[in-house]
């Protein structure tokens, strides 16, 4: 058994703890995969990054990112709060840009204009329409009749997304989902705000994340930056989002989440706060 540098951040929260909690455990070289997988089960987190000496040269650290059901190549709030407790230990970018290293390969993460981190989005790894079965099944998982639905689209960046447009905020809300209907499926949920809200105060969407197991249990996710990048990658091409714009996500769950999205280019950036919440060491 040895010790280990351990962190828990809130990422993308709008105050103090109320976005998505995150473990963080340094130096995590020699631990096994089962053990990290018992670990990231025992904190019963949404999801547990173990940091890593990097394989690629191009990278500053590796990170192997794992939920209580198993691992993930790649998530997003923990690419932000990884990244922001490397550089609490003392982490120096060589670049622009800290580097980091996962399944989906290497994610860029900088400061935006906000001074918050931010990572850029990886390449969706599927796109397209969603099955005219599947969607039935996801309409009846959410609760919603079919023709509620105003448009949906695989937008898999590594968790395998199916991301879901509803006609209000409102309507994401009011959602109850069943997760034995959703098995296996990991699905995503916008609503646009009404324009004078927005006009308001500044916020474009609400977001809900509903994950579920293959054998029916599952979650909803405080705050999701993997959804959020998927969701730029689709609504902002489309015209739907503009080039910049901040959603809200968690209300369900008694958070109060705020993810700032932005087009540069042909990348989508994903950025929101990271705060330090718990400090000292692990025995695995």
């Amino acid at each position: 058994m040895r010790t280990y540098g351990f962190h828990q951040v809130d990422v993308f929260g709008s105050g103090p703890l109320s976005g998505n909690p995150l473990a963080v455990v340094l130096e995590a070289d020699d631990l096994g995969e089962s053990t990290m997988a018992s670990f990231a089960r025992w904190t019963n987190l949404s999801e547990t990054v173990f940091l890593l000496r990097p394989n690629d040269p191009g990278a500053d650290y590796r990170a192997r990112i794992f939920t209580p059901f198993g691992e993930l190549p790649f998530a997003g709030h923990p690419t932000l709060g990884a990244c922001a407790v490397w550089l609490a230990a003392g982490g120096q970018a060589r670049e622009d840009a800290v580097v980091q290293e996962c399944g989906v390969g290497l994610v860029p993460v900088r400061r935006d204009a906000s001074g918050e981190l931010a990572f850029r989005a990886p390449p969706l790894l599927r796109t397209g329409a969603v099955e005219s079965p599947l969607l039935s099944r996801i309409a009846d998982g959410l609760g919603v009749d079919p023709d509620a639905i105003v448009d949906a689209a695989w937008a898999d960046n590594g968790p395998g997304w199916i991301v879901i447009r509803l006609g209000t905020e409102d309507a994401v809300t009011a959602l109850r989902p069943d997760y034995a209907v959703l098995k296996g499926l990991n699905v995503g949920v916008i609503g646009l705000r009404a324009k004078e809200a927005a006009a308001r105060d500044g916020v474009f969407a609400e977001v809900r994340a509903f994950c579920a197991d293959d054998e029916g249990k599952g979650f909803e996710d405080p705050v999701t930056g993997s959804l959020n990048a998927a969701l730029g990658q689709w609504l902002i091409p489309a015209g739907i989002a503009p080039a910049a714009y901040v959603i809200t996500q968690g209300r369900a769950c008694g958070r109060a989440g705020r993810v700032r999205v932005r087009a540069i280019g042909d990348a989508i950036w994903v950025g929101g706060g990271v705060t330090p919440c718990i400090r000292g060491t692990v025995s695995l």
